[in-house]
């Protein structure tokens, strides 16, 4: 039971990050539980967990069209400092959400299950339906930028 509630909350977390808009992530997550409902109800299950983060992958991915759209500026980007993690933990959770979910696709689908800390790489490669060179760069890419995003929030600008 422990488990199952822990799913759900990182189902939702998921599209928090998808989405940074509690609303909106909030009407994803219900309307995934009621299709999973209905699926039981006529003995459909989902077959296992993953099937929760594709719906919620697609559902976050059409929703987000009319959201946050990414927005190009000109960072230096580096490798993630040894300070990220203490940078990262000073982030109000909309902040680290909103970084996320400007992201272009696929990158921020790869970025969200990959900040959840929840999947491993073939997971993540499954539910994001990717190559895993493309995962790869795009969680190298995503790591750069978040330094670079990093480094300009907390010097009160960005370094270009």
């Amino acid at each position: 039971m422990a488990e199952e509630k822990q799913n759900l909350l990182q189902l939702y977390r998921f599209c928090f990050l998808m989405l940074a808009d509690a609303a909106e992530a909030q009407e994803v997550f219900h309307a995934i539980l009621r299709e999973a409902a209905q699926l039981a109800a006529g003995s459909e299950a989902p077959r296992d967990r993953l099937w929760f983060f594709r719906n919620a992958r697609w559902r976050c991915l059409e929703a987000g069209e009319q959201g946050l759209q990414a927005e190009d500026v000109d960072l230096k980007q580096d490798e993630l400092a040894e300070s990220a993690p203490s940078q990262i933990e000073k982030l109000e959770p909309h902040q680290f959400a909103i970084w996320i979910s400007g992201a272009r696709e696929p990158q921020r689908t790869a970025l969200a299950l990959f900040y959840l800390d929840e999947f491993d790489y073939l997971e993540i490669l499954d539910i994001a339906e990717l190559k895993l060179s493309t995962l790869s760069r795009c969680l190298a890419q995503g790591r750069r930028q978040l330094q670079a995003w990093l480094d300009a929030k907390h010097s009160g600008g960005p370094k270009v």
